[in-house]
């Protein structure tokens, strides 16, 4: 079946730029300490977390003296790979917007300096290239981080390679890092139709056009299966064309290999990944999602609790 020109396009910009909140059922061990931004105690913690200082063109980090109120629970953080990316920033901002602290993994620099606010100390932001080894970010990384979340994605260009260091050996390096860094979380955004030839659907557009940039889908497949069999508790989530409009419509979620056809919203998409570490429902399972006019509201518990693993 052939695809609508508006996922063929939305997926082109997928790769080259790459609402409604429910409670929390139960506790999970990402979910972000509970804070207000009035509390005396979220107030002192201000003071022991990192702030961000520009020195020529590097981004350092100094700590601040001082001392957080006793009792204070220190804020879970998460590394986000491919920080200033469309999707990586909307990432950045609902994790923080949650209450987590967020450790952005940025191959650019200078570019940061203008994606983020310095003012906001629980962002921290680290020079991170997926494509260098994975023990270099593992030192990015760090051992502060409990969770990591891969948005990277190659950009088109000459190099038909390029999908294939970023999307297939960037992840792979990443997930080894977490190995060596002992993190057991970890979320990557990849994208419907990775496994479009065994879906039957090797003649879909979309399909023929995304491969065309160095077989992009097959890429991703590969580091898929490599976290498939790293040991790590993972979610993979499968989007459909990306929109960077508002969210218009309700999330569809379906097992891995059923959607090939569909859009959402990137804000969703962000969403998703951010519920992905709060709800346990969520572990070890690929989901694909997209956004109808059509479909019901669902607790995100209910939408990861009906995809099965496999």
């Amino acid at each position: 079946m052939a695809t609508p020109l508006l996922l063929r396009s939305s997926l082109l910009l997928h790769h080259r730029h790459h609402h409604h909140q429910f409670p929390l059922a139960k506790p999970y061990p990402f979910s972000p300490s509970p804070s207000s931004s009035s509390s005396p105690a979220r107030k002192a913690r201000f003071l022991s977390l990192s702030s961000i200082k520009m020195q020529g063109s590097e981004i350092t980090e100094e700590t601040v003296a001082g001392e957080a109120e006793a009792g204070a629970s220190p804020k879970k953080k998460v590394f986000v790979a491919g920080a200033t990316g469309s999707t990586g920033k909307k990432i950045v901002d609902q994790l923080l917007a949650r209450g987590f602290a967020v450790k952005a993994g940025v191959r650019d620099l200078e570019k940061a300096k203008s994606a983020f606010s310095r003012d906001d100390p629980s962002l921290q932001i680290v020079k991170a290239d997926v494509t260098e080894g994975s023990d270099k970010l593992a030192e990015a990384i760090g051992d502060d981080s409990e969770a990591v979340v891969c948005a990277t994605g190659f950009r088109p260009g000459w190099d038909l390679f390029a999908p294939w260091k970023v999307d297939n050996f960037g992840t792979v390096n990443l997930v080894e890092a977490c190995r060596k860094r002992g993190i057991n979380r970890f979320i990557l955004i990849s994208s419907i139709l990775v496994n479009g030839a065994a879906m039957g659907q090797i003649l879909n557009p979309a399909y023929i056009f995304l491969n065309v940039f160095g077989l992009t889908l097959v890429a991703k497949l590969q580091a898929e299966q490599h976290i498939r069999k790293s040991g790590i508790n993972y979610t993979i989530i499968r989007p459909g064309g990306l929109r960077n409009d508002p969210p218009s419509g309700n999330i569809v979620m379906e097992p891995e290999d059923t959607l090939y056809e569909g859009s959402i919203s990137r804000d969703q998409v962000a969403q998703v990944a951010v519920e992905a570490l709060i709800h346990p429902e969520a572990s070890y399972k690929v989901v694909e999602i997209v956004a109808r006019a059509d479909a019901p509201k669902r607790p995100f518990e209910e939408l990861f609790g009906s995809i099965k693993q496999r």
